[in-house]
């Protein structure tokens, strides 16, 4: 452990000592200080501040998720009162009231108080048993790029098939259609749905990244994980749910670019059909397991029977 990981454990011992711990760290480390990001610099300040790792942890977590969800969701409901917009709305016809969206407001927000809180507040806990670090400085961009890149492909894996789960006959009926209450999704109703929904596809958000920690304390050579890394991949996984469930398709969307992304022309045909496209980041598993939604899934699928038909009869 560095010098400065030592004083901040120091400091996180009591909150008594904190003007004091920081003036030492500035004074004693200055040089070490300065090169410091000014994200690192930020993080081991909310650390010192607060002076608990436990409530530090929750709290950074609680905060980071409703800025970044309702932070997101506010361009998109400006968007949707101004009319030049609608030309890139996919369901043009399908304008969700500002009455729909603040009862879908309140609801999401109780979901998050009642449901996703308490993980939240103890997940700080289960960083220590996995030794996911809180210590600065942060791992290198090229680890946490990889890392955060692995967690989307995993998270999309799980996201696929327990979405497709919910799509069967019971599951339906009693969990998933709640989320389908909108057709026409706008981006707050990306967490609009059933406790139990929200456990189980939440496990894959946050459930990789303590398999993944967990496996790295028993083969040393896998890097370590950092929380930053885990809040950074949290932070775009909300970023994608709600882009997701915009409902707008614009020339500069990023499937245009990157083809493999789903973004919300992908979500979209899944909420106006109500079935196909259950993978949440990416396409390809729709593509190759052939639960593509849409007319256009829907005729490629009738052409590949038909054309298997025609074989057999030969």
């Amino acid at each position: 452990m560095d010098i400065l990981s030592s004083t901040l454990h120091q400091a996180n011992s009591t909150t008594s000592g904190y003007f004091h711990t920081l003036l030492s760290l500035q004074a004693s480390l200055d040089p070490f200080v300065t090169q410091l990001s000014w994200m690192e610099k930020l993080w081991a300040s909310w650390y010192l501040y607060i002076g608990n790792d436990t409530f530090a942890t929750g709290l950074l977590f609680f905060l980071t998720h409703e800025i970044f969800y309702f932070g997101r969701c506010l361009p998109w409901f400006i968007i949707q009162q101004i009319p030049y917009f609608d030309k890139w709305k996919i369901q043009p016809t399908k304008i969700p009231s500002n009455r729909e969206q603040w009862e879908c407001l309140k609801s999401v927000f109780k979901l998050h108080l009642l449901v996703e809180a308490l993980p939240i507040w103890a997940f700080h806990p289960l960083c220590s048993k996995l030794q996911i670090s809180v210590d600065i400085p942060f791992p290198s961009y090229k680890v946490m790029t990889l890392q955060v890149m692995f967690f989307f492909i995993c998270e999309d894996q799980w996201h696929y098939w327990f979405h497709r789960l919910f799509h069967i006959g019971w599951f339906y009926k009693n969990i998933h259609k709640q989320h389908h209450r909108y057709a026409a999704p706008f981006g707050l109703a990306a967490e609009y749905a059933h406790p139990v929904e929200v456990m189980a596809l939440g496990t894959g958000t946050v459930g990789f990244p303590i398999l993944y920690a967990w496996v790295a304390t028993k083969y040393t050579l896998l890097p370590s994980l950092h929380l930053f890394t885990v809040t950074l991949w949290v932070c775009l996984r909300l970023l994608q749910a709600v882009d997701s469930h915009s409902g707008y398709d614009f020339p500069w969307s990023l499937h245009y670019y990157f083809p493999l992304w789903a973004g919300s022309a992908h979500h979209d045909l899944h909420h106006h059909y109500f079935i196909g496209n259950y993978a949440s980041s990416f396409s390809y598993m729709d593509y190759i397991l052939d639960t593509e939604s849409g007319p256009g899934a829907k005729s490629n699928r009738e052409n590949k029977m038909k054309s298997k038909a025609e074989k057999k009869n030969i």
